[in-house]
């Protein structure tokens, strides 16, 4: 038993999060790089090169440079196995980025030094607060003009609402970037530019140096020591029972890019960041569903399928569900369940991901990320264990607010087209609405990016050619009602109104927002909500 609990206890497993450009996949490459995962980073910026970022997989985000989808990656650090998520910067992706986030025990947040918290930031941050998830601060590109360490861990403390504690601090910035002190280690690493540089390249000095130090750098070597001061003096000692709490975040300062600071961040997510944490389920008994914590160490077996992912590998035509490992020890042949259907679950095979490459796994443990491959009968939110009949929560669905009909060009492709609408839907990519009165099929969004990904994926991975045209509908809400009765009289009431989406569950269309409270008024007893969990469980009650 010591054995697995150690397992348990050495895995980390956290999400990339930050607004687009603030170089999230220059650092997932270089925390791969240093940890010994990858051999050589992928050239970010030249995306058109051969070399295109080792996460960023889909064709068309090497197209764009940007990433469209999240993706997972397993490595090995100073006896650790540190499990990391990349998520889509992009504010059209952020459902994707929600879900993922619900799959990690900590989160990593990377700032732009010369922009400061940005918009999706904001967002971001929201999430990880509602969930008390720790986050680890790393502020980027000081090789570059940028804004006042002291102002950006003002701003930074007042939008994610808890303290910072810097543990590096910058000697200067742009072309007078000296380096960072490490305020762990009270050392200085002197910077150097260059992308291919590892950490035992750059030189280091004890702050015992000090006058050495002085004379080196200046006046950017006083300044540093300057703000330094006002900087620890004004934050709180770092406790790391606040911060796994949620209550205050450590700051490392760097340049991705340089592959400088980066090293402290890999370390610091060892030393600080948290092992696997409980999680709540639901446990069914007698169709009685009771609030459960599942502890990380449970010997029964159990997770969470957070992403489904269509044809990553366009050959097989194959699904991935990724699922976080909640409790217990997987092996494989073990006998597994799907616990919304009571079906057995066969997967053809199931691995570890580096990205786009596959390992099959041995055995997996709380914390980390397999995936099964399979050919459908797996949903996003199902719960999948080798025993007692769960559900676990928390896995959000939004309203779309952009909606689209779907025209095929060459009709005899319409089983290709419902093929791809059904796992396109069900992997969440997109939302997909089928009407009750028949017609169209309807596309829902929550950014218009969604739509062209969903046009491009239709015809490179389904040989689907389709045009989407705007229709009058601004908005979703599911629906619940108090008796199946009241449902059946507001179905009857608006026939062309009705939807079901990917998971089956009842929406209304609207096409402005008055639309829901004149349902409302007219109906009090049907419930709308703006946000569903899996599978119509635990509707959101907000109207």
């Amino acid at each position: 038993m010591s054995s697995f609990l150690n397992e348990v206890r050495r895995r980390r497993t956290f999400a990339i999060i930050s607004h687009p450009d603030a170089g999230k996949t220059t650092l997932t490459e270089k925390l791969l790089l240093f940890s010994g995962a990858i051999q050589i980073a992928g050239a970010v910026k030249g995306r058109k090169a051969s070399r295109h970022a080792t996460s960023d997989w889909m064709e068309i985000e090497k197209q764009r440079g940007i990433s469209v989808a999240s993706s997972v990656m397993q490595m090995l650090y100073r006896e650790h196995v540190i499990n990391l998520l990349d998520t889509p910067g992009h504010k059209d992706f952020s459902e994707d980025t929600y879900r993922v986030l619900t799959a990690v025990d900590s989160a990593l947040m990377v700032i732009d030094a010369a922009n400061g918290v940005e918009a999706q930031t904001r967002r971001l941050i929201e999430v990880c607060r509602q969930r008390d998830t720790p986050i680890i601060t790393f502020v980027n590109k000081m090789d570059r003009e940028v804004r006042d360490p002291l102002d950006i861990l003002d701003e930074v403390e007042r939008e994610l609402g808890m303290p910072c504690v810097p543990m590096t601090w910058p000697v200067g910035q742009g072309k007078l970037f000296g380096g960072i002190i490490n305020l762990r280690t009270q050392a200085m690493t002197v910077f150097d530019s260059g992308s291919e540089r590892l950490p035992q390249d750059f030189e280091t000095h004890p702050l015992s140096d000090q006058a050495q130090l002085a004379e080196r750098f200046g006046l950017e070597w006083a300044s540093a020591m300057e703000s330094m001061e006002l900087a620890t003096g004004a934050s709180p000692q770092f406790d790391k029972e606040a911060f796994l709490a949620g209550k205050q975040t450590p700051v490392f300062f760097g340049s991705g890019v340089n592959n400088f600071g980066v090293m402290e961040v890999l370390d610091a997510l060892v030393d600080l960041a948290p092992s696997p944490r409980p999680r709540l389920s639901h446990l069914v008994v007698n169709k009685q569903a009771e609030e459960k914590i599942i502890q990380p160490e449970d010997v029964g077996f159990a997770g969470v399928v957070f992403k489904v992912q269509a044809n990553m590998d366009a050959n097989h035509r194959d699904r991935i569900a990724f699922v976080r490992v909640a409790s217990g020890k997987f092996t494989p042949g073990m006998k597994l369940k799907v616990q919304r259907t009571a079906k057995e679950l066969r997967p053809t095979s199931v691995v570890t991901f580096m990205s786009q490459r596959r390992e099959a796994v041995e055995e997996a443990y709380a914390g980390d990320i397999i995936g099964f491959t399979t050919h459908g009968g797996v949903q996003l939110g199902d719960t999948i264990t080798d025993g007692p009949a769960l559900q676990f929560t928390g896995l959000p669905f939004f309203a779309p607010e952009l909606f689209m009909t779907v025209i095929l060009k060459n009709p005899l492709r319409t089983k290709q087209l419902q093929q791809g609408l059904d796992q396109l839907g069900e992997e969440g990519a997109i939302q997909v609405f089928k009407p009750e009165a028949g017609g169209a099929m309807l596309l829902g969004a929550v950014g218009q990016l969604q739509f062209e990904v969903v046009q491009h994926r239709l015809k490179a991975e389904y040989d689907c050619d389709v045009k989407l045209e705007s229709c009058q509908y601004t908005g979703a809400r599911w629906i619940t009602a108090d008796t199946p009765a009241e449902l059946r009289e507001f179905n009857y009431a608006y026939p062309q109104r009705m939807a079901l989406d990917a998971a089956n569950t009842l929406a209304y269309l609207c096409t402005s927002p008055y639309d829901v409270r004149l349902a409302q008024e007219r109906f009090p007893k049907i419930h709308f909500h703006p946000l569903r969990e899996h599978a119509g469980l635990a509707l959101s009650t907000a109207g």
